[in-house]
């Protein structure tokens, strides 16, 4: 192939790619939520049985004694279908020849860890109901939830980026970075840990609840939140002095604020259902803006074309 018939590739211009990346994360981020509405409802084993609902059929079973539980917990399982049709839409987009096909094999391998977590969910979903809702597997239900919101953040940073390799931060950001990710992964970890030892089990008349002091487990999930404020703080501090500026940790930041406010007046106030599902959601979120805002600190330059770009095309093609 000639040069004068490659296509330069714009990372900017695929639009339909970027906003399949974007409703990926938002399903994901939406799914968090519609979750813990089946927990915070009681609705965990609104279907007694998985992959069916009840023996013998899929959907709810109608009768004048059904309550509402099992169409919660059905409609958060259907949004599983939904979440499948976007990542195989996502995964489409960025498997076709122009113009993502000549980008970096990277978006390719990430859309199907995306669509290889949602199928482990599934499963791990059906477990959890099998297991009459044990916290543990509930935990790693949440767990896989926002390990999809990170890996979707970061598809959506890096398709706004160009190809050309990464220039690391500069001075001491790149050890800071990885504290405050390592400090912000422990604290999801002892969240879920905390609510595995509130009232909140999805099933009201036999919760299953973690055998551990809540106050205590409260008490290590706080601390780790200021910890992670005061690497946050570090982190925006030590930016400024090389010239990146605070804006681009202001939705980290503002995240972080709601989410302490939250979750001290939600403590305080009984851990009202309202206030623990703006929590989870607040939570998701932290992950999709740290994700971003880390990736966007390794900035990267546009690729020039020539043989580089030629050598990326011909090893996109190869099976």
């Amino acid at each position: 192939m000639g040069l004068g018939k490659l296509r330069i590739v714009d990372p900017l211009a695929d639009t339909l790619t970027r906003r399949l990346a974007w409703a990926n994360l938002a399903a994901h981020v939406g799914i968090i939520v519609t979750g813990g509405l089946v927990r915070l409802t009681g609705s965990g084993l609104g279907c007694s049985t998985w992959p069916m609902c009840e023996p013998g059929s899929f959907t709810p079973v109608f009768h004048e004694a059904a309550s509402i539980h099992p169409f919660i917990e059905f409609g958060n399982r259907t949004l599983t279908g939904v979440l499948t049709v976007i990542s195989l839409a996502l995964l489409w987009a960025v498997h076709r020849r122009e113009p993502v096909r000549s980008r970096p094999p990277v978006f390719r391998r990430l859309a199907r860890v995306v669509l290889l977590l949602i199928l482990a969910q599934a499963v791990i979903g059906g477990l959890s109901v099998l297991a009459d809702l044990h916290p543990a597997i509930v935990g790693s239900h949440m767990y896989i939830s926002l390990a999809l919101v990170a890996v979707s953040a970061y598809l959506v940073a890096r398709l706004r980026q160009p190809d050309g390799p990464a220039t690391p931060p500069p001075g001491q950001l790149p050890r800071l970075v990885t504290a405050l990710a390592v400090v912000g992964a422990a604290l999801m970890v002892a969240g879920v840990v905390t609510t595995g030892t509130g009232p909140h089990s999805g099933d009201a008349t036999a919760p299953a609840r973690f055998a551990l002091d809540p106050v205590l487990v409260t008490r290590v999930h706080s601390g780790l939140a200021w910890l992670f404020v005061g690497v946050l703080a570090a982190t925006a501090v030590a930016g400024t002095r090389h010239g990146l500026g605070w804006r681009r940790w202001s939705g980290v930041i503002a995240v972080t604020v709601a989410q302490g406010l939250v979750g001290y007046v939600q403590y305080f106030t009984g851990l009202p259902e309202a206030l623990v599902a703006v929590h989870m959601l607040l939570s998701a979120l932290l992950v999709a803006a740290l994700t971003m805002s880390i990736t966007g600190l390794w900035p990267r330059l546009p690729l020039p074309p020539g043989p580089q770009r030629i050598q990326g095309l011909s090893a996109a093609r190869r099976p």
